[in-house]
């Protein structure tokens, strides 16, 4: 098994479209699904899980920016980190900290632009 679809919840399709563009995702498919329902799938230019952007409904919109109860709940992978983390902060991100120099490699967390937190991780070299 792989785990190639992640459900992303968000109040609107398109502003989602446009900050994940803005991070070299593509948009895989788009599709009318009628009563304002969309199946909108993203994919990270350089590989990794597809989300699903799902526009959140009724009791589903309290989950927004949430969705690992405060934890960091999603991890991108940069080879240029300065360079990653200007774009993500132009798009809409925002840094809670400097970036931190691990054994592991750089790290910081940061907020996209519905609270979701999110570390941008570039990995030491091996």
């Amino acid at each position: 098994m792989r785990l190639n679809l992640i459900a992303f919840l968000v109040p609107d399709y398109d502003p989602a479209i446009a900050f994940f563009r803005a991070l070299d995702f593509s948009l895989v498919t788009d599709e009318d699904r009628g009563g304002g329902k969309r199946w909108v799938v993203m994919r990270p230019s350089d590989g990794g899980s597809d989300l699903l952007i799902a526009r959140a409904v009724d009791d589903q919109r309290a989950a927004i920016g949430q969705q690992a109860g405060g934890r960091v709940g999603f991890f991108l992978t940069s080879t240029d980190f300065a360079a990653d983390a200007a774009r993500l902060e132009a798009a809409g991100a925002v840094f809670e900290e400097a970036p931190r120099h691990e054994e592991y490699g750089i790290v910081a967390v940061f907020r996209d632009p519905w609270g979701n937190r999110w570390d941008l991780i570039q990995p030491a070299q091996a």
